[in-house]
């Protein structure tokens, strides 16, 4: 087996994040992604570690799950949370980019390698010969699908994912809409368009009356953290009001009122999509409904009556495997020692939960190839309680994970403090970075010296 050679198949951003750290350690890189000669029907450009749905990556604060997933990686050594903090744009205390700065500098990294080998094909079987990472993520090729169903004996599971519209800056009605974060923290980074109860009523009416693009293939099983915004309707009149369209801590200034009370009956927000703010998309609208019918719901929503859409929602399916049945803690395969796994395809559902497991399987790879101990993270870390989640054997229906607290380890300490969540979190946050700071200090190869 040559070691000096890895083939790595998808370049989203696991696969990305995956052959960047390993080509910084020296490897001959097969980079294998099928876009543009076969398109997913989800992606737009050949780029590479391309945003499909949103453009945000989460919370940047240490007391979130996401934030603390972020550092985690950070200090791991990624490279493409520090390429998204330099093509952030005004999100108040999340990370959001320009998606075409990032996937446009996510490629020139790539291409500044000698020793990343990109092939635009198709990767259809397990080939156990070749240390390989496979990262293709929730759209992967039927023929790779099957390939697995046919290697491991055992039916792949299936959800389908939605995708926000987007809409130019320039149409929006300012003398309707404002800008405000919510609660008036940090930055006024949101457009917000307010609704009255009539309107709100009309909005809604519309919603659970339009008609929806035909799913193909298989029916729909939909995941909490992305359900279309027509499903989330139909379970009550007022489930978006307490949802993505919560007029909780929003404020128009322009009006006198009681800032303890809400000012408005609903609100929708949208968030800046380009760096340079010509572009928004609407927060919580994944939607599946037919582009004449979205055209009519958004133009319902006060000030957006003349609103620009560059971009419709649609909805795709994504795929992911028996991860508990197929998968160790280190994230390689059980049948393949030299095949790892990482990214959407194993059951972590998001932008910082992919990037994350595709650093984590590179830095396993380069440990086995290397004939080294292979890490596998404690569930007090975040990336570690992902993991643990996703190979956890006794799961009687798996299904895709975010990050959250609720799978990270209890913690320790007095009850009626740990009551505070504010309180808890910061033990938790501080926890988890001090086995990840122990981790790099005690490992002789230097996990996260990637920075150069």
């Amino acid at each position: 087996m040559d070691k000096t050679k890895i083939r790595i198949i998808g370049a989203g951003l696991a696969g990305s994040e995956a052959a960047i750290f390993l080509a910084k350690k020296g490897y001959n890189i097969d980079l294998i992604e099928m876009r543009p000669k076969y398109q997913t029907g989800a992606h737009s450009t050949s780029y590479p570690a391309e945003f499909v749905c949103s453009n945000s990556l989460g919370s940047l604060d240490l007391l979130s799950a996401s934030g603390l997933l972020k550092e985690e990686a950070i200090k791991l050594g990624s490279t493409l949370f520090k390429v998204a903090k330099e093509h952030s744009v005004p999100s108040g205390n999340s990370l959001s980019i320009d998606r075409f700065g990032f996937c446009t500098k996510i490629d020139a990294i790539i291409k500044s390698y000698k020793n990343i080998n990109l092939i635009n094909e198709k990767y259809e079987k397990i080939d156990p010969k070749i240390p390989t990472i496979i990262a293709t993520g929730p759209l992967s090729a039927k023929e790779l699908t099957n390939s697995i169903k046919e290697e491991f004996g055992c039916e792949n599971f299936h959800f389908y994912d939605a995708i926000a519209p987007i809409i130019e800056k320039d149409s929006i009605d300012f003398n309707i809409a404002f800008k405000a974060s919510r609660w008036d923290k940090g930055e006024a980074d949101f457009i917000n368009c307010p609704l009255n109860k009539e309107e709100y009523e009309n909005f809604y009416n519309i919603l659970v009356n339009a008609k929806t693009a035909p799913l193909k293939e298989f029916e729909a099983t939909y995941f909490e953290g992305c359900m279309p915004v027509e499903v989330m309707a139909k379970r009550g009149i007022d489930t978006l009001r307490f949802g993505p369209m919560k007029p909780v801590g929003l404020f128009d200034k322009r009006i006198k009122t009681d800032f303890k009370k809400n000012q408005f009956y609903a609100v929708v927000q949208l968030r800046q999509d380009d760096k340079m703010a010509n572009l928004y998309n609407l927060v919580g609208f994944q939607t599946n409904l037919k582009w004449g019918e979205q055209k009519k719901l958004i133009q319902s929503i006060p000030g957006l009556k003349n609103a620009v859409i560059t971009r419709y929602g649609v909805m795709h399916a994504n795929t992911f495997v028996n991860s508990p049945k197929i998968l160790k803690k280190t994230l390689q395969l059980k049948k393949y020692e030299n095949i790892f796994l990482a990214g959407q395809l194993t059951g972590v559902e998001g932008y910082c939960e992919s990037i994350s497991t595709g650093l984590f399987s590179a830095i396993n790879m380069d440990r086995y190839l290397n004939n080294k101990p292979l890490i596998e993270l404690t569930n007090e870390t975040m990336l570690g309680a992902l993991i643990d989640y996703i190979t956890y054997k006794e799961h009687k229906k798996f299904q895709p994970i975010n990050s959250n607290w609720g799978i990270t380890k209890e913690i320790a300490g007095d009850k009626k403090k740990l009551k505070n969540k504010q309180y808890k979190n910061e033990l938790r946050s501080k926890r988890a970075l001090a086995i990840i700071d122990n981790l790099i200090k005690g490992d002789k190869s230097e996990i996260s010296n990637q920075q150069n």
